[in-house]
């Protein structure tokens, strides 16, 4: 099994995205990176975020534009654009809305509190 795909979201619209979150970049996980036929990517979120006074723990993300795929992003240098949908919890039509839209790239392992070494000045 291959390892899960880390990504950094950043959310561009609504523009007012921080306002209920501290940050408009988001940071999660993947495994639909696998299938190179998949046109959306499930991604589980570290942290999750606010929206509409809803809180969320994962995302779906296209591909912005026609034509074009989320593999982008391994072929990038300043990432690819996506829409970005949330869950909708509604009884009756369960599914995802694409409310958002951003960019995503690859995104640095996470950092462990044990691996951290102090700079030489604060020694």
């Amino acid at each position: 099994m291959s390892e899960p795909l880390r990504l950094r979201i950043h959310v561009s619209e609504p523009f007012d995205f921080e306002r209920e979150n501290p940050s408009p970049d988001l940071f999660g996980t993947t495994l639909d990176h696998l299938d190179a036929e998949a046109e959306d990517w499930l991604i589980e979120l570290e942290a999750g975020y606010t929206f509409h006074e809803e809180d969320y723990a994962d995302m779906l993300l296209s591909p912005r534009y026609v034509g074009e795929h989320l593999s982008k992003v391994f072929d990038s240098i300043l990432g690819a654009p996506v829409r970005i949908a949330h869950r909708i919890e509604d009884e009756e039509e369960p599914g995802w809305h694409f409310a958002m839209t951003g960019m995503i790239t690859l995104a640095p392992p996470p950092e462990s509190d044990g691996d951290q070494k102090p700079a030489e000045d604060q020694i």
